[in-house]
């Protein structure tokens, strides 16, 4: 199978999105499929429209032999209309990965109304879907309704190489000593940890301990916000700003942690929610989107209402407070893990799903 992928930048940059991308990639290729990249420039929304009248790109799409074109959901502004162009003149199915829509994050309304406007033109002009929640099913549906072909891929849980026991995760718990929390995510608005440092201002200052680590360099505005915040907070060594971690790095963070905490405004579906539990980690997690997918409510984590500081600085006191029940999430954490499938698993399925597709061509056109 030959198939073209059409992404922003590079598939190496650090989100749950680029991740899921490269790992069917890599997938694809070790069955012995074909994959060209086309990497379109990362501008910001206004520029990237202009792709659309890139006579280059229309050319080198239309004469690409490929029996799929995959297109991550996120080169909307850059496609739009490039796709009605496509349908016209191709015989390959254009089908989109979507992890979040744009229009579900958190910004003013205005905006939200144009991105919302232009999603929908988008996702009129592709032929099917790859869906990484039931969460982002639904939210295309309301945009398009149901009926192209699609499939719903969990990310896979085993990015990581986690070997801890239960009985590590129980000596965890128990071990003397502030809660050990972690935030992981690169530091842009919609991961919250402006929020999560409000809360932990709230609490006692020897309750608590936090490692944040992200890339810096996703928004730089609100890296040095959130560096003014904790320089203003006081925190002192409580809360260390470590950056981007290597793979064998970040899985020895995960095991030394006793929780997660990332209240977001919005995930698509919350891959970092996925990867803390395979180390026995609870999860503090927003209520919004897909999140209530990976974490169960007062099972094996905590949903809260995104901005809720009070809320968010109770329930760290209370898992702080009550090590019994730390330790029941953990082991429901770990748990939860093992119901996801594994990285293999979800490309494999998405594979099917592009055979199928690639081999019927009878996909109906038109709008």
């Amino acid at each position: 199978m030959r198939v073209g992928l059409v992404i922003y930048g590079s598939s190496n940059a650090t989100s749950g999105g680029y991740l899921y991308d490269r790992m069917l990639v890599d997938h694809l290729r070790r069955r012995g499929d074909q994959v060209e990249t086309v990497s379109l420039p990362r501008r910001d929304y206004l520029r990237s429209l202009g792709d659309n009248l890139s006579a280059s790109l229309g050319r080198r799409l239309e004469r690409a032999r490929w029996d799929v074109l995959l297109q991550d959901e996120l080169n909307h502004p850059s496609l739009f209309l490039m796709n009605r162009r496509l349908r016209k003149s191709v015989a390959y199915p254009v089908i989109s990965i979507v992890h979040h829509l744009c229009s579900c994050e958190l910004r003013p309304v205005w905006q939200n109304r144009l991105y919302r406007r232009l999603e929908k033109l988008y996702l009129d002009s592709v032929d099917g879907f790859v869906f990484n929640s039931h969460t982002t099913q639904g939210e295309v549906e309301k945009l398009v309704g149901a009926g192209k072909p699609h499939v719903v891929a969990y990310p896979g849980r085993n990015h990581l190489d986690s070997t801890i026991t239960r009985e590590q995760v129980t000596k965890r718990a128990y071990s003397p000593g502030p809660l050990r929390i972690i935030f992981l995510g690169n530091l842009i608005r919609r991961k919250g940890l402006h929020v999560l440092l409000e809360a932990l201002r709230c609490l006692p200052k020897d309750q608590w301990q936090l490692e944040i680590v992200g890339s810096t360099d996703a928004d730089r505005a609100y890296t040095r916000a959130i560096r003014r915040q904790i320089a203003g907070g006081d925190f002192g060594p409580q809360v260390r700003l470590s950056g981007l971690l290597a793979d064998s790095q970040l899985a020895d963070r995960l095991a030394q942690s006793q929780l997660l905490a990332v209240p977001s405004s919005y995930e698509g579906f919350g891959l970092a929610y996925l990867e803390a539990m395979g180390f026995g980690l609870p999860v503090i997690a927003s209520a919004a989107g897909a999140s209530p997918e990976v974490v169960s409510h007062q099972q094996n984590g905590f949903l809260i209402d995104f901005g809720d500081v009070r809320g968010l600085a109770r329930t760290i006191n209370k898992l702080s407070c009550d090590r019994h029940l730390l330790l029941s999430m953990s082991l429901n954490a770990l748990e939860r893990y093992a119901d996801f499938p594994t990285w293999e698993q979800t490309a494999s399925q998405i594979r099917r799903f592009l055979h199928t597709l690639s081999h019927a061509r009878t996909i109906r056109r038109g709008y």
